[in-house]
């Protein structure tokens, strides 16, 4: 049964959110779980139920009829309540990891799906890890609109979990996600964007910055300085919450340099 609720946000012609309430400095307010649907479907697909918290799981399927459960990648923000969400909805879990898929296959890059009245194309977005998945609806709104997961947010940047998410990855995933053009973004942690072709771009942008940082500490350095000791120089405002994300940023950009040079 749906119901009007005021946690529950439009967030594009086909989708709505709630925030997960599950704030902090990995996660920013929390995690979006979307609920995709065409005007006057009685059914939902849900994307990301995110954390294990009874009220945010029991709210969404209040929303409509959950008909299927989409998993974007493995971190617990995003899958933590999967198999108890199923427990509640009786409808399927698919991820790309068939380790989060609860009566469900796992997920096949570019496979389309038809649900809740929508088109929802699987896109393989690896680097942020290596089951990252990105969830193209062509039909939302003049440009369409892509679920990004934490492969691009609505605020700050992707931390790469090295060594299951690499940088050569997730360049390519960016160059395959600006070839979706001005699609609307909506990410799994952070507010809704316009323009995916523009974002992937900065994105780039942002990651080539760094990696020139990190060449020039490297000159200061030596070639085989640690993760650690490259994090000091280049991160060295980050606070202790996130010091552990930047030296794993650090390292896959180390390691995306050093197999270069190989």
């Amino acid at each position: 049964m749906t119901t009007d609720n005021p946690r529950i946000l439009r967030s594009s012609e086909l989708t709505r959110f709630r925030l997960a309430p599950n704030p902090g400095p990995m996660s920013l307010a929390g995690t979006n779980s979307y609920l995709i649907a065409a005007p006057g479907a009685a059914g939902t697909v849900v994307v990301d139920p995110g954390p294990l918290d009874e009220e945010h799981l029991q709210e969404l399927a209040q929303a409509g009829a959950v008909e299927l459960i989409l998993i974007t990648h493995r971190h617990a923000d995003h899958t933590a309540a999967a198999a108890r969400f199923a427990e509640i909805t009786g409808a399927p879990v698919r991820a790309a990891d068939p380790a989060h898929c609860h009566a469900g296959s796992p997920l096949r890059d570019g496979e389309v799906l038809q649900g809740a009245g929508v088109e929802i194309r699987v896109l393989a977005t690896p680097g942020h890890t290596s089951d990252s998945v990105s969830f193209h609806l062509p039909d939302d709104g003049p440009a369409g609109s892509v679920l990004t997961g934490d492969t691009i947010l609505g605020q700050g940047t992707t931390v790469l979990d090295y060594p299951d998410g690499t940088l050569g990855d997730y360049l390519d995933s960016l160059d395959r996600l600006e070839r979706l053009g001005p699609a609307m973004v909506l990410p799994a942690h952070g507010p809704v964007l316009p323009a995916l072709d523009t974002v992937a771009r900065a994105y780039r942008d942002h990651r080539q910055e760094r990696l020139a940082q990190i060449r020039a500490a490297l000159e200061i350095l030596g070639r085989d300085a640690a993760p650690e000791a490259v994090a000091d120089v280049v991160y060295a405002d980050v606070g202790p919450a996130v010091r552990r994300a930047a030296e794993l940023s650090v390292a896959a950009q180390l390691d995306y340099l050093r197999s270069r040079s190989r």
